[in-house]
């Protein structure tokens, strides 16, 4: 993350004595990316963090196979229709992926079990409901529009309040606030289109008490369940540059210009050979002349994903698209507007329409995106063809 914080107690200086009460040593743990070269925090525990007392192998389920987009097509899936069950981490059910990313969809009312993704960074869309992330690093309170960022490693859970529905992003790496948003030093520049402020951490340690305290922990080798002999959630302070944090996609400030601007203006972070990007209502394109949506194009390096969250989505009326909606559209194939959008567009500018009420979380790929069974159980087989009618 950009920005340093400061959480609980810490001792003055790093890497020296800090006490507890009782005059026994604190037990720090460094959580460092890419080989300690890059951003980190130093959480301090009550006790060992690396105490473990069981192991043991769990077997990944068979819906998390993927499968080729062959033949090559167009995709819409009706996340409406999957059903509500697990939760936010065992009730994802797999959309599409490749070796950089994997995107899923839950919908759940239970909470789910502790969990350490050590395989990369991910990052759930709440589309509706309200969810306590608990986490070694504190809590955070995350309802409908929030993006909730979890780096590699940390051990948390999710405790829905009531039935929850989420768009996950699963990194094979770490996902950042694209580049040209920061400084040299890793601050907002004033063109980006959030800033820290937008932002929430934790704000306070979150202290739980507990023995043998099983966690799940996901590797390249596989699924292990690892029993801890006292409850991760112990640390009483922390402090960097590496930590879960929430931004609601509202507080996204879209960039308006005369003509329509393409995707990257969108965008709102980028992970290993891929990126996120945040469709938001906004001020319609203002040129006298303009056509105030997409244009037909082929972004020739590039699937795209695109999760419909809410409002009209006047492109794609007509083609079955609506909110829960999730359409692929692979390489390889040029798409745009649904025939007949762009005249209606013009006429709805003519009758006095300023605004979109759009709201989307895309994410482009720069491999193949294969397909997960839980997309192709909702899958609407006529979607392809919506363009020759």
């Amino acid at each position: 993350m950009p920005y340093y914080r400061v959480v609980g107690e810490i001792p003055r200086k790093r890497h020296v004595q800090f006490r507890r009460p009782d005059g026994g040593l604190y037990a720090e743990e460094l959580m460092g990316e890419e080989g300690f070269s890059s951003d980190s925090s130093l959480l301090y525990h009550r006790y060992l963090p690396t105490a473990i007392i069981k192991a043991e192998a769990v077997e990944a389920p068979a819906s998390t196979t993927l499968t080729p987009n062959l033949p090559l097509s167009p995709r819409h899936f009706r996340t409406q229709d999957l059903p509500t069950g697990g939760d936010l981490v065992s009730g994802r059910g797999l959309l599409a992926g490749n070796a950089d990313v994997r995107m899923s969809y839950a919908a759940t009312e239970a909470p789910s079990e502790l969990y350490r993704n050590s395989m990369g960074d991910e990052c759930v869309y709440i589309a509706s409901g309200r969810v306590t992330f608990e986490s070694t690093y504190g809590a955070l309170e995350a309802g409908e529009g929030d993006y909730v960022v979890v780096p590699t490693g940390t051990i948390h859970r999710w405790v829905p309040q009531g039935r929850v529905t989420a768009f996950v992003i699963e990194a094979a790496g770490h996902i950042r606030p694209p580049k040209r948003y920061l400084s040299q030093y890793g601050q907002f520049l004033e063109h980006a289109p959030y800033s820290e402020r937008d932002l929430r951490t934790p704000q306070e340690p979150m202290l739980a008490e507990g023995e043998e305290v099983p966690v799940l922990v996901r590797t390249r080798g596989g699924l292990t369940r690892l029993v801890y002999r006292n409850h991760p959630f112990d640390v009483v302070g922390w402090d960097g540059c590496l930590y879960p944090y929430a931004f609601n996609i509202s507080d996204f400030e879209p960039v308006v210009k005369r003509t329509h601007a393409p995707p990257p203006v969108h965008q709102t972070f980028e992970g290993p050979n891929f990126v996120v990007c945040s469709f938001c209502p906004r001020p319609l394109d203002f040129h006298p002349e303009a056509i105030p949506i997409p244009y037909n194009h082929h972004n020739v390096d590039s699937d795209e994903l695109m999760f419909y969250a809410g409002g009209d989505y006047t492109a794609r009326k007509g083609s079955g698209i609506d909110v829960g909606s999730i359409s692929l559209h692979p390489a390889g194939f040029t798409h745009g507007p649904q025939p007949g959008a762009v005249e209606a567009s013009v006429e709805a500018v003519r009758q006095g329409h300023t605004q979109t009420s759009e709201l989307a979380v895309m994410v482009d790929t720069f491999r193949p995106l294969d397909l997960g069974s839980a997309g192709l159980s909702v899958e609407d087989p006529a979607y392809a063809w919506t363009w020759a009618r």
